[in-house]
């Protein structure tokens, strides 16, 4: 959970506190260099570590952020995610039995406080004190490993003491962490927080494949003890995946009575077409035990929230149980995240997104799948099949997931193909773009099972969303989901009642304009967001495709592009076209996400793939679209709107 505006970030709290010399004020222009900050030059003078190196290790584990204070998942601390190993061996001991990882944990917090004499209360707590505990941490590895400290020494020779000192408990981690530290040493990265830019600029690193090989070989020793065969693995090279099968499995004589996932023969049939971002709602170790229990459900991997660590459970070819919804579930991959969507950051790491990120651009490559946020969506994003189901579909991985930056991860930043523009016009394309850091959307209440661990306690964590109000005004009721509410009351602050929210990356069509306010068609409605010129919370799309009705006619809309009913070889299979109660009105327009939609039912009825007439694509002619009707994405028949 991040700080709030002023205190957000460590760096831009501490604006106040002189940077070196030559380094302009981030206010006034020129980005903040991070590595000249006072605090990383201090800590690295004391320890003789490269500035450079101490602020690329605290963006690959914070992205710079301290969090409030607050512990990460594997009660990390401050900027430089010092771990309390003792208390983490703690928790993890107590949870065992609620399927919390047991792995062994690295006591970076302890070494800190020994090597420094510092209190680990400070350590926590205190940012500058975390800094110099993490140098004094790296420089003694450093020493331990044999090689030379200083201010000037090359990064390169630094690599080692990087992977040996982040926390992470297996030399994989170990090593695809110092690989990212070493990368953004290259190339540089920068992130704006409120309102300021931050900035690593690229640097000159030398070599380290002759210590990158030694923790290689430890690598490859671990996975020869752990796969003595060859795994189907998909993924990209040097990225850490476990096999962990899902079970294929028949649970009685009932051909019809099996788990927990369906074999199928993707992406030829039927075809990929989307990605849908999870998260477990729990711990990675549990969900690892349930997706190997033949009577639960399946999905294709699973992301661990402290290292960002992988685990496979099927082939691209099968189709996992886990979006709640069979249309979607035949056309996606499924990757459930370690954590609770109420929790965010301190769940959400930044090992994690970039882990996740860099699996869900192989697999976007590698199937063909659009890099975009209504093909790349989250669980929340996922329609019900029809009216009755849409109550009880899901909201994860939630409001605290970092849309903007996971797609800068992606390599597809999602102002990519947009503009600023100072005012909109009624029929202009949007494009949701709040910024994360200082979008401080309200987000009331908690789930009282989760861990305790609640965002209603202290600041407001960041949100990737902006609220849609019924009026131009921020004291106006929220819009109402129908869906949701079938009352017809407004829609509310809740975590799980997304009615109103427009999500970072979405598209939308421009209503109405009201000085500071920006009217979209949503659901149905004129649904009005703050926009104001000075900090836009959405910008123009330079090329897109919007819909509206056919002669002057009401529509609707869909949660599934099945066949028409002629399409079933066998009436009995017909599984029907349900449209949903959300009205597209003949006066609006919303914006098409896709035209190449699949229109099918994949039939998988019986556990023996030999039976006749079963594990077979049903295709129909009825041609959909897919549309951003609203939170979650929707389907529209072509024939019933015109495209401009």
């Amino acid at each position: 959970m991040s700080r709030p505006l002023s205190r957000r970030n460590f760096l831009v709290a501490a604006l106040a506190v002189p940077v070196a010399a030559g380094t302009a004020a981030a206010t006034a222009g020129p980005a903040l260099a991070v590595d000249q900050h006072d605090q990383f030059t201090a800590a690295a003078g004391k320890y003789g570590v490269p500035a450079a190196v101490l602020a690329a290790i605290s963006y690959g584990q914070t992205r710079w952020e301290d969090h409030a204070g607050r512990p990460s998942t594997s009660l990390g601390y401050g900027p430089m995610h010092l771990i309390d190993g003792a208390a983490a061996q703690a928790q993890r001991d107590a949870a065992a039995g609620k399927g919390a990882d047991t792995a062994g944990v690295v006591d970076t917090l302890g070494q800190a406080s020994t090597l420094t004499g510092l209190s680990k209360d400070t350590l926590r707590t205190d940012t500058a004190a975390n800094i110099m505990g993490a140098a004094a941490v790296l420089a003694d590895a450093q020493r331990t490993l044999g090689h030379a400290v200083g201010v000037h020494t090359d990064p390169a020779t630094w690599y080692a003491a990087i992977a040996s000192s982040c926390g992470f408990a297996t030399a994989a981690s170990q090593r695809s962490f110092a690989d990212d530290v070493i990368s953004d040493l290259r190339s540089g990265v920068a992130k704006k927080a409120s309102g300021v830019q931050l900035q690593l600029r690229a640097g000159k690193v030398g070599s380290v494949t002759a210590q990158r090989a030694v923790i290689t070989r430890r690598v490859e020793t671990a996975a020869t003890k752990q796969k003595p065969a060859p795994y189907p693995i998909d993924a990209p090279k040097n990225l850490p995946v476990d096999w962990v099968p899902a079970p294929y499995e028949q649970l009685s004589a009932d051909p019809g009575n099996y788990g927990n996932h369906d074999l199928a023969r993707r992406p030829a049939s039927p075809a990929l077409n989307t990605i849908v971002i999870h998260d477990m709602e729990g711990y990675y170790s549990g969900s690892l035990k349930l997706v190997q229990d033949p009577t639960y459900l399946a999905w294709n991997y699973s992301v661990r929230s402290s290292d960002g660590l992988i685990a496979q459970h099927l082939e691209a070819a099968d189709v996992g149980w886990h979006a709640g919804n069979w249309y979607v579930n035949s056309h996606s991959i499924g990757v459930e995240h370690e954590g609770f969507a109420v929790s965010g950051p301190t769940w959400f790491s930044e090992p994690m997104y970039r882990k996740s990120a860099r699996l869900i651009a192989y697999l976007c490559k590698e199937y063909k799948i659009p890099v975009d946020r209504a093909h790349i969506i989250g669980h929340d994003q996922v329609p019900a099949t029809t009216n009755a189901g849409i109550r009880s579909m899901h909201w994860d991985p939630g409001p605290f997931w970092d849309w903007e930056h996971y797609f800068e991860l992606l390599g597809a930043p999602l102002d990519k193909g947009t503009k600023a523009k100072k005012k909109f016009a009624v029929g202009d394309l949007i494009r949701i773009l709040p910024g994360f850091d200082g979008n401080e959307q309200i987000v009331t209440g908690c789930d009282t099972n989760n861990p305790p661990i609640c965002v209603v306690d202290g600041p407001q964590p960041a949100t990737n969303f902006v609220a849609l109000h019924q009026q131009p005004d921020e004291g106006a009721p929220l819009v109402k989901d129908i869906g949701l509410h079938p009352d017809g009351s407004a829609s509310t602050t809740k975590p799980d009642d997304v009615g109103a929210r427009a999500n970072a990356g979405t598209d939308f069509v421009v209503a109405d304009v009201y000085g500071d306010w920006t009217a979209i068609w949503y659901l149905g409605q004129k649904s009005w967001f703050h926009n104001p010129r000075t900090s836009p919370t959405a910008r123009i799309l330079k090329k897109g495709v919007k819909a509206k009705p056919k002669n002057g006619k009401d529509i609707q809309v869909y949660g599934r592009a099945y066949p028409e009913s002629s399409a079933y070889p066998d009436p009995s299979w017909d599984q029907g076209v349900a449209p949903f109660n959300y009205v597209w009105g003949a006066d609006q327009e919303y914006v098409i996400a896709d035209t190449n939609v699949p229109t099918d039912y994949y039939k998988a009825w019986y556990y023996d793939i030999t039976t006749p007439n079963d594990h077979i694509d049903i295709v129909g002619t009825t041609k959909y679209y897919l549309v951003y009707f609203g939170h979650r994405v929707m389907y529209v028949r072509a024939d019933d709107v015109e495209l401009s």
